[in-house]
């Protein structure tokens, strides 16, 4: 216990201390926003990774999927790496950053109402990512103050709220600047903890082939598998798994919907270089393959750590104890380091979600439409209130949180990326898409995904998000053909700024000679 607690200790006096650093960062908001649009390579690239990976993912998805799906929902991590990370870099990164600082953009609903010329856009979108980045935040609490509760034996609800409070600190202290160095010192955290971790699970079962040959041994039961499947051996350590097609889903929802996520597709406006782009996309990539792969791979053997405490009554599982459950066999100082390896993942993606949240709200609703006359001071005083006005009512939510941990972050996910993907990334490379195909891929987004929490369209909402996506992208371009484009001049001069001329070295660029 001795371990852990000095281990925490010199946690929170490292973010603390960042925040006081970082404070002088944040005296405009442009700086307490986005850093000055001035952040390099590697904060980039970690920013991006740890916001994309929680406790959420370590504790919530990896224990319910890797029980669901065994030794297959590792396709889930290479998912997130391939595309939620390497072609999210790839096809957004560059043109996200040049398009909003040609728009003055600094966050995505001030994208929508700049591109799209539309302030009721830009108002609708801004309340849509302060309803929904909320639930997922609460979700973001549960886990962490679960893996707190087994660790140090303390009451769910104080975790909460001493999380809450660090949380609250270095953002307010230090804006995006503190939380992007934060996230750098976090990152590297989370990447020795995951091999650790790793390691010594897979030792305590004999080392990876004997882990193997027992999940190989785990007959499929009926609560997760086809009906010509039951009882069958093997499914849990086969390449695809007893259930490919909602395991297909999941990647879908966790990999492609961070193209649509507010706190995630930001991480490009504040964007330094062209290196910055070329380093993030690397960098990004490798720390989502050790990061979502290594968690889910570990997910995937939980079955051989089946206990009563994992079962309620009646049998259900309870899938948020099962990482848990896992990693309490630990030795000490191996368990501190996971209880701080899951902090820095949280508290990552929190101050990412209170800061997207609270920005979003002031800038592009209150600022814009109710206090316009506000001054910069001002406008950075609302913003820091705001950030602990969200941070109160998610913890609220997370003392009495409504579902399992995947399922309250899917439909957060679901309804921001189902809302938002489609027209923003059409909208950064189609010059015709049209302002009502953006509305319509806003209600059908949002509609889905709160319809089906009461009519079940969907067994799981996880799937229902990934459909959310899905169907966005075939609605926006669909609608856009057949409805009024928008002014053909206004949209020239939006693009025209990817047409801007720059000079390089040839390092970078080799020109054609005359051959003599």
């Amino acid at each position: 216990m001795i371990v852990r607690i000095i281990l925490l200790i010199a946690f929170f006096a490292v973010m603390i201390a960042v925040g006081v650093y970082s404070r002088k960062k944040s005296t405009d908001i442009n700086g307490f926003v986005l850093g000055g649009r001035t952040v390099g390579p590697w904060l980039s690239a970690f920013a991006y990774g740890t916001s994309y990976f929680s406790a959420v993912v370590f504790v919530g998805y990896a224990g319910q999927f890797g029980w669901k799906y065994g030794i297959s929902t590792t396709w889930i991590g290479i998912g997130n790496a391939v595309i939620g990370s390497l072609l999210a870099w790839v096809f957004m990164g560059r043109r996200t950053r040049v398009m909003t600082h040609h728009l003055d953009a600094k966050t995505m609903p001030d994208y929508f109402g700049k591109r799209y010329d539309s302030k009721s856009l830009k108002l609708v979108a801004s309340a849509i990512v302060f309803v929904f980045l909320i639930p997922y935040t609460a979700s973001v609490y549960t886990g962490l103050s679960k893996l707190f509760g087994m660790a140090f034996n303390i009451d769910y609800k104080w975790c909460v709220i001493a999380m809450a409070v660090l949380t609250a600190f270095y953002v307010i202290l230090g804006g995006y600047m503190a939380t992007v160095i934060n996230d750098f010192i976090q990152g590297i955290v989370m990447l020795v903890g995951i091999c650790c971790v790793i390691g010594a699970v897979l030792k305590g079962q004999g080392g990876f082939l004997s882990a193997l040959q027992k999940l190989s041994e785990v007959p499929s039961d009926p609560a997760n598998t086809a009906p010509e499947l039951l009882g069958m051996q093997g499914t849990f350590s086969s390449f695809f798994g007893p259930d490919p097609i909602n395991l297909l889903g999941v990647i879908i929802l966790t990999s492609l919907g961070t193209w649509g996520l507010p706190q995630m597709v930001q991480k490009f406006y504040a964007i330094k270089s062209e290196k910055a782009v070329k380093t993030g996309t690397v960098v990004s990539t490798f720390f989502a393959i050790i990061i979502a792969g290594g968690c889910y791979f570990l997910g995937g053997f939980g079955r051989l750590f089946d206990n009563p405490s994992i079962h309620a009554a009646g049998g259900k599982i309870l899938y948020d104890g099962i990482i848990p459950s896992m990693l309490s066999t630990l030795p000490d100082i191996l368990l501190g380091v996971v209880v701080v390896l899951v902090l820095s993942a949280s508290m990552s993606t929190l101050s990412s979600l209170v800061l997207t949240s609270s920005s979003t709200l002031t800038l592009d609703f209150l600022k814009d439409s109710i206090f316009t006359k506000m001054t910069e001071k001002q406008t950075l005083r609302v913003m820091r209130s705001l950030v602990v006005f969200f941070i109160v009512v998610s913890v609220v939510l997370a003392f009495n949180p409504p579902t399992f941990i995947a399922q309250l972050m899917g439909i957060s996910w679901g309804a921001l990326a189902g809302a938002f993907l489609a027209p923003f990334l059409y909208g950064l490379f189609w010059k015709k898409v049209s302002r009502i195909s953006v509305w319509v891929s806003f209600i059908f987004g949002v509609g889905l995904t709160v319809s089906n929490i009461f009519f079940k369209f969907f067994k799981s909402p996880i799937n229902c998000g990934a459909w959310a996506m899905i169907g966005g992208l075939m609605i926006v371009p669909l609608v856009s053909l057949i409805t009024p484009k928008m002014n053909s001049e206004k949209v020239d001069s939006i693009f025209v700024c990817y047409d801007e001329s720059v000079t390089v070295t040839k390092r970078v660029y080799l020109k054609e000679e005359d051959e003599k």
